[in-house]
């Protein structure tokens, strides 16, 4: 799906106020892992996430896209009546229904004529909310779309712990509950609008999706658990990201090391190195996110592009590529010029 007329007319983050470490986890896990004969400090050895960001208790996904959603129109100006669509990426919800979207849309203040609604496929909404947001601006449906997420890791990890505490928990448990550790908490928005509308903005190219769906057993989630198949998560997971990388280098005439900026969804350190080794990508050009905030679930890539803009780590005409793998398997990459 690739676009001539989307841009990225403004991206804004929201960081949660409480830090959590990997020590801390591992310090209420005590039992368990002295039983185990594990050590204390598997968590940050294993995934290199050393801690993760943690709402208020009691606040809720919506509040935290809220948040993000009144940053990102406050900072391009836009008229919050303007806005045309707004999609709910987040794996956090804050009901099975209605959806998160309604409460997003409402505290946002949105016209009654913004079509909303939640769009889940795991680590990858986010760029696929773009690409509904980008398809629908490319057709002149309508001027400006925005893309929200909003991910609290909080409850998820306390109900970990304390199932792993009550019960007899074997290593293997261990194993195939140890992905609900490293997940983490943030809060994007983004508005893509029209070229005509935001002659400044950030060019969104689109991109290009692949599917291995026949995976699609190896990392189940509810909201109090997730159950991983860690070892094949990852093999396949890297298996299906060179196909789509080959599709890229077809459709947008990528060559890795011609790219200014890696921005990609990250898990952990192996994954990350692993990802960047395969691509022959130099480390200091992926910006790692997850030691300090762990695994933020779609809110990652536009977390990480947010961060890196503020920063001031990117230059107009910089080229960036986006890459997200969503457990299921699918896998996606596009392109931003600065």
């Amino acid at each position: 799906m690739l676009f001539e007329n989307v841009v990225i007319a403004g991206l804004a983050h929201v960081e949660p106020p409480h830090r959590i470490t990997s020590e801390e986890l591992c310090q209420k896990l005590a039992p368990l892992l002295k039983r185990l004969g594990a050590p204390m400090s598997l968590l940050e050895d294993l995934t290199g996430i050393t801690a993760r960001r943690w709402w208020d208790d009691g606040f809720r996904p919506s509040d935290a896209a809220t948040l993000a959603g009144h940053k990102v129109l406050k900072q391009t100006g836009i008229d919050p009546k303007n806005i045309g669509i707004m999609v709910n990426t987040s794996v956090s919800r804050d009901y099975l229904e209605p959806s998160t979207a309604c409460f997003v849309h409402r505290n946002l203040g949105l016209p009654e004529d913004c079509i909303n609604y939640d769009v889940g496929n795991a680590c990858l909404a986010f760029l696929n909310g773009m690409d509904i947001v980008g398809n629908m601006i490319e057709r002149g449906q309508l001027d400006y779309g925005m893309v929200v997420d909003g991910e609290s890791s909080r409850y998820i990890i306390e109900q970990t712990i304390q199932r792993m505490l009550a019960g007899e928990t074997s290593m293997a448990d261990l194993k195939e509950q140890f992905a609900s550790l490293t997940l983490g908490s943030g809060a994007a928005a983004m508005i893509l609008a029209h070229r005509d509308q935001v002659p400044e903005g950030h060019t969104y190219r689109g991109g290009v999706t692949l599917a291995a769906t026949e995976h699609n057993q190896l990392c189940l989630g509810h909201d109090h658990e997730m159950l991983t198949d860690s070892k094949n998560l990852l093999k396949e997971g890297l298996r299906l990201a060179q196909r789509t990388y080959e599709k890229a280098r077809e459709k947008l005439g990528w060559a890795i090391h011609e790219m200014d900026a890696i921005v990609m969804h990250q898990i952990s350190k192996v994954h990350t190195e692993k990802m960047a080794k395969m691509f022959g990508v130099e480390l200091d050009k992926v910006h790692r996110i997850f030691p300090e905030f762990g695994n933020i679930g779609p809110a990652s890539v536009p977390m990480v592009l947010s961060r890196i803009a503020s920063e001031g780590k990117l230059k107009k005409g910089d080229r960036i590529a986006l890459m997200g793998i969503g457990s299921g398997l699918n896998c996606s990459m596009a392109e931003v010029i600065w």
